[in-house]
């Protein structure tokens, strides 16, 4: 007999552990996304600590509560799997960072997944809130806009029934987010120190909440919007959910979904053709002048 036998591999230690990770990191994302935005509609006003009408403030509760739902589901999963918990991201790197394309769909399942049991818990702790605020509205769940903008998004009135708008939101808005997380993680740039890189990818969330947060609520991640919406639909928010349809809008439910990624193409290939490309080239460059003095020659014309 072998004096030593192999231990078989845990679930763990490979993909398993990869989508753990993605689905906890993405429910604690959205947990803490769509709790923040319940304090800000139902909570304040029907605990009786806001009397004024949703206002800028509110506004201010949900970018930072978004932001720092990213902070946080990013330093659970990061040392993981990476922290993608977005499909856009898993799909940023699968097209211009090596990441597997075995992976993508397991990631995108797992991120869905963890997205749809957090509106479900935030659910279940705003009930009474999100029930107490329909009935002061007299509006019946499935008339209820503001509590349905509890856990999924929907466009500004001003764009109307077009669709071309609130697209293009999701496409730049997701564009920043994927440019970003590359200048983040490049160690080629001024990229911050692994402790430090959570938070700044949540900050740039805010930044995007308060500077084009408006025009179609910044899903910016088709999990982040699609697995809430699942949830709404089953607990009764009917045609606003599924296919995403009110008085100024209809069939709505594909934007936060294909915008995004559409945006994660479209920002990977800025920064690396605008950034990255140049980096390289300054990298290139300064090895060969290395080259060059520690060979005795002098560097090329021009370097």
């Amino acid at each position: 007999m072998p004096a030593t036998s192999t231990k078989r591999r845990g679930y763990r230690e490979g993909l398993g552990g990869e989508l753990l990770a993605e689905f906890l990191g993405t429910f604690v994302l959205v947990l803490l996304g769509c709790g923040s935005v319940a304090v800000a509609v139902a909570g304040l006003s029907g605990s009786g600590r806001q009397s004024t009408p949703f206002d800028a403030a509110n506004w201010l509760i949900i970018s930072f509560g978004w932001g720092f739902g990213v902070v946080f589901g990013v330093y659970i999963a990061g040392g993981v799997s990476g922290a993608h918990l977005n499909p856009a991201v898993t799909l940023a790197f699968a097209l211009r960072r090596g990441f597997s394309w075995k992976k993508v769909l397991p990631y995108w399942g797992a991120q869905f997944l963890g997205a749809f049991l957090a509106a479900a818990l935030v659910f279940g702790m705003y009930a009474s809130a999100i029930n107490a605020s329909n009935s002061r509205a007299k509006l019946a769940r499935d008339e209820s806009l503001p509590t349905f903008s509890i856990f999924a998004t929907f466009p500004a009135q001003y764009f109307g029934n077009s669709w071309w708008g609130p697209l293009l939101d999701q496409i730049v808005g997701t564009a920043f987010l994927v440019a970003a997380i590359f200048a983040l993680i490049d160690l080629r740039n001024t990229a911050p120190g692994s402790n430090l890189g959570p938070f700044i990818t949540g900050m740039a969330v805010v930044a995007i909440g308060l500077s084009i947060g408006t025009n179609a609520g910044y899903a910016i991640n088709p999990a982040r919007d699609f697995g809430p919406r699942l949830w709404t639909y089953a607990v009764g928010w009917g045609d606003i959910a599924i296919p995403g349809t009110f008085k100024w809008f209809s069939h709505y439910m594909w934007i936060p979904i294909v915008g995004p990624l559409i945006g994660a193409i479209v920002g990977s290939h800025v920064y690396d053709f605008l950034i990255g490309k140049v980096l390289d080239a300054r990298r290139k460059a300064s090895e060969g002048r290395e080259g060059g003095r520690a060979g005795g020659a002098e560097p090329p014309p021009g370097l």
